[in-house]
């Protein structure tokens, strides 16, 4: 999976991305090396619509 294959919207996105974090994933990193994602364009798309990553929580808000 690259970054291209990834929902293109933001918000779709933050919801793909929020549910495998829940799901499957123990992080964000640990997200992104399992999927050969880049955290910091996922990080500026979602940022885009006001959302950041809290690790504490594991999740986007």
């Amino acid at each position: 999976m690259t970054f291209d294959t990834l929902p293109n919207d933001p918000i779709i996105l933050l919801s793909f991305i929020n549910t495998k974090l829940r799901d499957d994933y123990p992080s964000l990193a640990a997200l992104c090396d399992d999927l050969n994602v880049n955290a910091d364009e996922i990080k500026a798309k979602l940022a885009s619509v006001g959302y950041i990553y809290d690790a504490n929580l594991n999740k986007f808000i």
